[in-house]
């Protein structure tokens, strides 16, 4: 693989650091080049570095255009990757007179790039903005920065994104901590709990507040110690500020070092108080010198950083907020240690300079894997996907992650479209196109140019909620049919469907329209059978959402950690729901418990699956206890909530999906049924804890919790239906799978 790179030659900062660590380490595996636009310092490292390096210089763009379009051809290069303005001016005009692929780094947010510089942004911030458009893929140097690119309408399909990457191996320090304070001029001791930021000293980083929060701090733990390595236009300010909150004698203004290295191994707390950051290096040295960190939340921070994890947050600006959180870590050493170890062991795996290396090598072969695709598959191609999407239900967002993950399995390179009611947020969540819901011009159009229609999973096929739902689903299944897709319900549960009229309607589209349907549950089939529904081929699956791993055991030990309750606690479970006749059982549900922790010792945690709706009902039952409990106003991403479900000794649930994480995790079940689909899960995987939520008593849901327990541990009960589940859920996967090669 031949790879030339276009840069200008002027670059500084993280972009320069991350351009020339990359390159150095990617030409020990491809052929590479580097073309500046001037020379400098930038070129002359590259070299040094035994990077393949050419400047262009001068100001004839069109010459330069042609010299790169004679070099290009006559070297055989296979694709074309740009850094900054020039570089992307170059690469749009020779995208189309070459017909290579074209990638850019987006290295910054191109809007603010030149700030205080008007006329370089209007002409190269314009000239960058329009090429930006053009480039065939964009990487961004965080998850952040391609939130903030689909946030501004580019293709999530053409997005991709990769980390400034460090060496992990973590070097002997110079000095041991105390000749470092000495050679400072920190006034500290074996006592001393050392905060330590390494940043310029300007605005943007904020040191203001880190002072002021270390000043709270302090007051209550006087121990704390400020470490600030880096100098800038705002020391003498700083040095101001810190004099007159009473501070100066615990806070060391250090200027700017050189051994960053054994900085960060004197420190005990690292700390980042920036307004505005793409990913900063600090947090991933940092992390290589196993530091507990307290971090603004702010651009790709908390894609590294899991609140209460492997780290802590705080609002920008936000100093009470920060001081809190220092006094917690001053306070508490182990969890220094546990933040630490758990940073550094997320950094080795996602952020090093190895993975970084190996992700920009898999997005060049991904690049040239879709060139070559473009011949192959013809004019139609992708997949739309259509569910109850974008309300906030985890279930619902478990189920979408499910047949996402296994589109990508069946074929990495698919477009994948949604139908969303917040698309916005589903683009961000599962970098695939989406479209409104209820935007009936846009989605008939994308489905004219797709090749599979996949409604599900989930049960959307019934009346009870809403028959207007069944009416729009039934329609999208019509319209996708004729024009020209292959139909896939995927993973459904069918039903129930009460009125005449709509069982007649729904027989009438599904046997016309429909190629394939999964099912999750026997009583679906019953369903299909009764209304006589034929042609379509028919196969007995499961939910999708059998396949979703867990969380690591040290993200959800965070999770607990920091919510007050132990890792290592015992705990029963309880999600429910509002429905008619629950409120009057919500009552029941509070004693029952009380009941298992005076019992058994388990501490009840309320798992809300939609939580603007179940939280309510929690709170209604936990109104009526006497227990210690925690509910939680939000479980997070999907593997959080499936981790946390696994935490659980028993779990008592009125959601599908709760039994559904649950049972994957082989904890026992107490189900109440205010719909069938809850019995026919249960009865389908061979477990009998179950009443309708009208039949609900104290006694029976404490015999329930007494059945229950004694099956903890059973593994071999536990586990044999879910086994089974998800052997058949392959089923849904290889339906889609036969659609799109038939669709062809």
């Amino acid at each position: 693989m031949k790879v030339i790179h276009l840069i200008s030659g002027g670059d500084s900062g993280g972009a320069k650091t991350h351009v020339l660590s990359l390159l150095q380490n990617l030409s020990r595996t491809i052929d590479v080049t580097m073309v500046c636009f001037l020379e400098g310092p930038f070129a002359q490292e590259a070299r040094e570095l035994d990077i393949r390096t050419e400047v262009y210089p001068g100001r004839n763009v069109l010459h330069t255009l042609r010299l790169l379009q004679k070099k290009i051809r006559t070297e055989g290069y296979d694709l074309i990757h740009c850094h900054g303005a020039r570089g992307n001016m170059m690469g749009a005009m020779l995208r189309r007179s070459t017909g290579l692929p074209v990638v850019t780094t987006v290295h910054s947010d191109y809007r603010l790039d030149y700030l205080g510089r008007p006329f370089s942004r209007i002409s190269y911030g314009t000239v960058n903005t329009i090429a930006l458009r053009f480039l065939d893929y964009r990487i961004g140097v965080s998850d952040a920065m391609v939130d903030l690119l689909i946030s501004r309408g580019f293709d999530p399909d053409k997005l991709f994104a990769i980390y400034n990457g460090i060496d992990f191996t973590l070097p002997p320090p110079a000095m041991d901590r105390t000749a470092y304070y000495r050679s400072v001029g920190l006034n500290a001791d074996d006592d001393s709990v050392v905060v330590g930021i390494a940043a310029r000293l300007n605005p943007v980083k904020d040191i203001a507040t880190l002072i002021r929060g270390f000043a709270r701090a302090h007051a209550s733990c006087p121990n704390l110690r400020l470490l600030i390595a880096g100098d800038g236009e705002q020391r003498a300010m700083l040095e101001g500020l810190a004099r007159d909150l009473g501070v100066a004698p615990f806070v060391c203004f250090a200027g700017w070092i050189s051994d960053t290295n054994t900085f960060y191994q004197s420190i005990d707390i690292n700390t980042l108080t920036s307004l505005s950051e793409t990913f900063p290096y600090a947090l991933t040295e940092g992390a290589r010198a196993c530091l507990p960190t307290v971090s603004s939340r702010v651009g790709g921070v908390p894609y590294l950083i899991d609140h209460g994890v492997n780290g802590l947050l705080f609002s920008p600006g936000d100093a009470d907020e920060l001081a809190r959180h220092l006094i917690t870590l001053a306070r508490d050493p182990v969890q220094r240690q546990h933040l630490g170890c758990r940073l550094r062991q997320k950094g080795v795996e996602e952020y090093s300079l190895e993975s970084t290396v190996r992700r920009q090598l898999e997005i060049y072969q991904i690049v040239l894997r879709r060139k070559d695709r473009r011949g192959t598959v013809g004019r139609r191609d992708g997949a739309l996907v259509c569910g109850a999407y974008g309300r906030g239900n985890a279930g619902d967002d478990a189920i979408l992650e499910a047949i996402v993950r296994e589109l990508r399995q069946i074929d990495p390179d698919l477009p994948v479209w949604v139908l969303s009611r917040r698309p916005d947020e589903t683009r961000m969540t599962y970098r695939v196109n989406s479209i409104y819901t209820f935007g009936f011009p846009k989605f008939l159009r994308r489905m004219g140019r797709t090749r599979l229609y996949i409604n599900g999973g989930g049960s959307l096929m019934q009346d009870v909620t809403s028959r207007r739902s069944l009416w729009f689903y039934l329609f999208t299944i019509s319209a996708a049919k004729k024009l020209g897709n292959r139909v896939l319900m995927y993973g459904c549960g069918i039903g129930p469907i009460h009125y005449p009229s709509n069982r007649r309607l729904c027989a009438r589209v599904l046997e016309r329209n429909v190629d394939m349907i999964t099912l999750r549950d026997t009583h679906s089939l019953t369903e299909l059978e009764d209304m006589g529904i034929n042609h379509p081929e028919v196969l007995l699956s499961s939910d999708p959402t059998v396949i979703l791993p867990a969380a690591r055991p040290e993200v959800i030990d965070g999770m607990l950690e920091s919510r007050g309750l132990d890792p290592k606690g015992r705990y029963i479970g309880f999600t429910l729901r509002p429905w008619p006749g629950y409120e009057e059982k919500a009552e029941l549900f509070g004693r029952a418990a009380d009941y298992a922790w005076e019992t058994y010792g388990l501490t009840p945690v309320f798992l809300p699956i939609e939580k603007r709706l179940d939280v309510g009902a929690c709170q209604k039952a936990a109104a009526h206890m006497k227990a210690p409990h925690y509910i939680f106003e939000d479980t997070g991403a999907s593997d959080h909530t499936i981790g946390l479900f696994a935490r659980m000794q028993v779990v008592v649930s009125m959601r599908l999906h709760a039994l559904v994480f649950s049972a994957g995790q082989g904890v026992p079940l107490v189900g109440v049924v205010y719909d069938q689909k809850i019995s026919s899960f249960l009865n389908y995987i061979g477990q009998d804890l179950f009443t309708d939520l009208n039949d609900v008593t104290y006694e029976g849901l404490c015999a329930h919790i007494d059945a229950a327990v004694k099956r903890i541990g059973d593994t071999e009960f536990l586990s044999g239906g879910v086994d089974r589940l998800r052997q058949v859920e392959r089923r849904n996967s290889q339906a889609a799978e036969k659609l799109l090669r038939l669709g062809r």
